[in-house]
């Protein structure tokens, strides 16, 4: 049997409620994260994702702006919400679900864009997205006896080389310059996330999940970044199945720049 969690950047659910039940009919996940879900908790649309077989659904909203969101056809019990920075932006919740005899702790994250310049001492954004990821340094894969982790969302940091179109001209460019990339991999080296993305799609092949609005024709030009991720405790590594990344989405009516990216476990 396979269970399968997916993570995307749904860029504002209530105008993008109709493509998430037209994912959800075709692809049926298990469990669907959400980020920049901007809404309140009491402005979320849950009937839709309820009428769907989500029966448990937790939310952290904001106003406007970021939010994320788990909503599963599994309970979820000793959610948690982690206020990074200490300024109140809702960029994080996690939940422990069970599949067998499997207790899992699932973190969904929304990351700070950082704005456009990289550089901290003009461009607080940035700041804040560097001061952010130096805080997730202390998440463990593995804090807790008997619970396993994944670590699902929208990190918007592509580390690898082939995670972005042209490495070369995106050293300059927030989301690929080396602060970045440098401190998302010690997150990962640090807390001993495994990269399940990578598991089964070598580092030296493109893989995108992000195509910017700027672009007049984004499959054309194809100048993607990897700023969705999926990660887990080692001892996950081996029950993934694959990885999916719907590519078609970015293509759908009224589409989110990032597409859903689904991890299928067979445990």
């Amino acid at each position: 049997m396979t269970f399968s969690i997916t993570t995307w950047n749904i860029n504002s659910v209530r105008l993008r409620m109709p493509i998430v039940e037209q994912f959800i009919v075709r692809h049926q996940p298990d469990i669907l994260c959400l980020q920049e879900i901007k809404c309140q908790e009491h402005e979320f649309p849950l009937q839709p994702l309820k009428d769907l077989g989500y029966q448990h659904i937790i939310i952290h909203g904001q106003k406007g702006y970021h939010g994320v969101a788990i909503a599963s056809r599994v309970p979820l019990t000793e959610d948690h919400r982690q206020n990074y920075c200490g300024v109140g932006d809702a960029r994080h919740i996690s939940a422990i679900f069970e599949r067998g005899s499997r207790r899992i702790r699932l973190h969904n994250f929304y990351v700070p864009a950082g704005g456009d310049e990289p550089d901290r001492a003009v461009n607080p954004k940035f700041g804040h997205k560097l001061d952010f990821v130096e805080e997730m340094k202390c998440l463990k894969a593995d804090p807790t006896p008997g619970i396993s982790s994944i670590l699902v969302g929208d990190l918007n940091i592509a580390p690898l080389e082939h995670d972005v179109w042209s490495h070369k001209k995106m050293l300059k460019i927030i989301s690929h310059t080396p602060v970045e990339t440098e401190g998302l991999l010690e997150v990962m080296s640090k807390g001993n996330w495994l990269d399940l993305m990578r598991q089964h799609v070598p580092d030296t092949e493109k893989l995108y999940t992000w195509w910017s609005y700027r672009a007049k024709d984004w499959a054309a030009a194809d100048r993607g970044r990897r700023l969705d991720h999926v990660w887990s405790s080692q001892d996950l590594g081996p029950f993934l199945d694959r990885i999916e990344v719907l590519k078609e989405a970015r293509g759908w009516n009224q589409p989110s720049d990032h597409v859903p990216v689904t991890a299928v476990f067979r445990f």
